[in-house]
């Protein structure tokens, strides 16, 4: 004869608890997969995703520190709404990215951070830019 658990055992909170974490991963799963707006990026900070939008201004800070090229996306520096960053170190992976994307419509895949106020991710591998 099989075990009987009461109602409301141990094993009915085991399986809700994993029901609930199964809904919750495939929710944050959802989310990472829709692309987002530069402008909708900055309600994002500190989250994995993926921003679209237009190319707009471009810079490669060859004498700055670190080296950064800037793809600044909507709207030209200064008033950009959002910035794809390549650090120098990884700069020779993209080719001239400045030239490359200028004027396309790009998403870019990561952690989704701040500098300034402006929302930005940084590229290190080409694979995380996908032109449309």
């Amino acid at each position: 004869m099989g075990r009987v658990l009461p109602k409301g055992g141990v094993m009915s909170r085991r399986v809700l608890a994993l029901s609930i974490l199964a809904v919750a991963l495939l929710a944050t799963s959802a989310l990472a997969q829709k692309s987002l707006t530069a402008t909708e990026a900055k309600a994002h900070i500190g989250e994995q995703g993926t921003v679209c939008g237009k190319v707009v201004s471009t810079r490669w800070a060859e004498s700055s520190r670190g080296s950064p090229t800037f793809l600044n996306f909507d709207q030209p520096y200064p008033d950009q709404v959002f910035t794809l960053v390549i650090w120098g170190s990884d700069r020779a992976k993209f080719g001239e990215p400045e030239t490359t994307y200028r004027g396309k419509h790009i998403c870019v895949t990561g952690k989704i951070s701040a500098f300034k106020g402006v929302p930005e991710v940084v590229a290190s591998e080409p694979s995380q830019i996908k032109a449309q």
